[in-house]
């Protein structure tokens, strides 16, 4: 018997990795304070940095806008894996062979620094050891995947070209890397900064970073009102807070994504899988605590704010995995927002070439385990003075190839696009809104957002971004305000989520 989909959940979205630990909280900043290395966020970015330079000796802070590891780490796949869906002949087309060398090896590094790390702290967060799949029923993709296979052989991985998959499908072809891992990042993350304060080294949480000022060496303004003086800052929030002239918010697109945890009456096979098409599906298992096992479906990814309704794609989730398996309860669901290069290559290094001592690492295009981790070890390296081998490919002042006019007209018409659909969104001054739900409600020409929630209680807020003015949509799923143009996501009483925006939404009321 199929688990039936009912339009709507009676819990609010919560990811198992956030569910299945207990995360401390750190203070907030007190006083003005030096360092050598600021830090502005953090996820996995800025904790594994932190980590990685307090080794070097160095006097790090990481600061974070709420409570660490409750952003996209938090909603991950806890996939460590180099097998990023097809990459490596796309690179090896636009770019060269050397490029492609760079990105593998830099994500191969990755995975060993997570398995000696986690070794030599005997941390205690489910990693395995797993075969990491990318498959395609599609006879199209098939060309595709026989390139993929060629050319990651040549870059040195072990990897097996199949008809056939552990997963209860057909494929019309598929590659496998061995030697991949999982694990629960939480767990990991955790432990990682545990190890982080002492000896110079602090977290601070509830830190917003509004601005960096250059006046006698670099500053980072807080909205604490406290400054953070550093020589050196690595800019870990997932959208840079801070642009420098380097115009990122035209350089990198967001993406949701989503995912459920379920569980089945079937032993799931191992690995990891992912589709080489759309719609994406990704799937792994990972261990609970009451010796069962979780099976995490993942898919249904489009640009924020552009989903239409958001409870739907949970619903095409259900769907797939009792396609699949026998499912026998939905224990989790959760969603995910990344960031895209115009190249698909993340931007890893110097923010610009006119602010030295000011790094970057952003645009991960959903791989942000295994590339965050590769991240931090480059930009370990810039700091040190060590010359990296992969950092090349990742420099974020880089000629882009692959960054087609056509991309930066997407990105131009993304931001249209977002615009008119407001335009469409125009509807009287109704304000008879039912339970739960949520509307555009034009005054005059402004814009407002209004929500109900389930006590009937009104809730209303300025529908402009306070990033850069574009207009919020309504995400039915999380009941959320999600901005088109640049990501930001605000709750529906208008306090961020999620930057870039810096500034709650300005909270009104509508008189009926």
């Amino acid at each position: 018997m199929k688990l039936q989909w009912k339009n709507g959940f009676d819990k609010p979205p919560q990811s198992y990795w956030m569910a299945s630990v207990q995360i401390p909280q750190y203070e907030q900043l007190s006083s003005n304070m030096n360092v050598d290395i600021a830090i502005v966020g953090g996820g996995i970015v800025g904790l594994a940095s932190a980590f990685l330079l307090k080794q070097c000796g160095f006097k790090v802070a990481v600061l974070e806008a709420s409570g660490i590891l409750q952003g996209t780490t938090a909603h991950t796949t806890g996939k460590i894996t180099a097998q990023h869906d097809i990459i490596y002949s796309t690179i090896n087309t636009n770019l060269s062979v050397e490029s492609a060398q760079q990105y593998a090896d830099a994500n191969k590094a990755a995975i060993k620094a997570f398995d000696d790390t986690i070794r030599q702290n005997n941390i205690q967060c489910d990693f395995s050891w797993q075969s990491a799949y990318v498959y395609t029923q599609d006879e199209k993709e098939v060309q595709k995947m026989q390139e993929e296979a060629k050319i990651a052989t040549q870059l040195g991985f072990t990897t097996a070209y199949l008809e056939e998959i552990p997963l209860p499908i057909k494929v019309k072809a598929a590659l496998r890397f061995d030697n991949q891992a999982q694990f629960h990042p939480l767990k990991f993350l955790l432990a990682v900064a545990n190890l982080i304060p002492g000896n110079g080294c602090h977290i601070y949480e509830n830190v917003m970073a509004l601005d960096i000022q250059n006046d006698n060496g670099y500053s980072i303004k807080t909205n604490t009102g406290y400054l953070v003086k550093a020589p050196n800052i690595i800019i870990a929030s997932h959208y840079p807070f801070y642009d420098g002239s380097g115009i990122y918010f035209s350089r990198i697109h967001p993406v949701k994504s989503y995912a459920i945890g379920i569980k089945i009456k079937e032993k799931f096979p191992g690995g990891m899988y992912i589709t080489a098409e759309e719609p994406g599906r990704s799937f792994r298992s990972t261990p609970l605590s009451d010796g069962s096992e979780l099976v995490i479906v993942v898919g249904e990814h489009h640009k924020t704010g552009q989903g239409g309704d958001t409870n739907v794609h949970y619903k095409n989730l259900i769907d797939t995995a009792n396609s699949m398996f026998k499912v026998e309860e939905i224990l989790y669901r959760w969603s995910a927002q990344d960031y895209t290069t115009l190249d698909m290559i993340p931007y890893i290094g110097s923010l610009t070439s006119n602010t030295p001592g000011i790094f970057v690492a952003t645009g991960f295009r959903k791989w942000g385990i295994s590339t965050s981790m590769a991240a931090a070890l480059i930009l370990k390296d810039y700091i040190t003075g060590k010359e990296n081998p992969w950092a090349s490919v990742f420099n974020p002042v880089r000629a882009e190839p692959m960054a087609t006019p056509e991309k930066f007209q997407t990105l131009k018409t993304n931001i249209t696009n977002s615009l008119s659909q407001c335009m469409q969104a125009q509807i009287d001054n109704d304000t008879n809104i039912k339970l739960g739900e949520a509307r555009i409600i034009d005054i005059e020409g402004k814009k407002y957002g209004a929500y109900v929630d389930f006590e009937g209680k009104q809730h209303v807020v300025e529908l402009i971004c306070t990033h850069m003015g574009c207009i919020p949509q309504w995400n039915s799923a999380e009941k959320s305000w999600d901005c088109p143009c640049h990501g930001s996501r605000f709750t529906y009483d208008g306090d961020v989520i999620e930057g870039p925006a810096k500034k709650p939404l300005a909270k009104s009321t509508i008189s009926d």
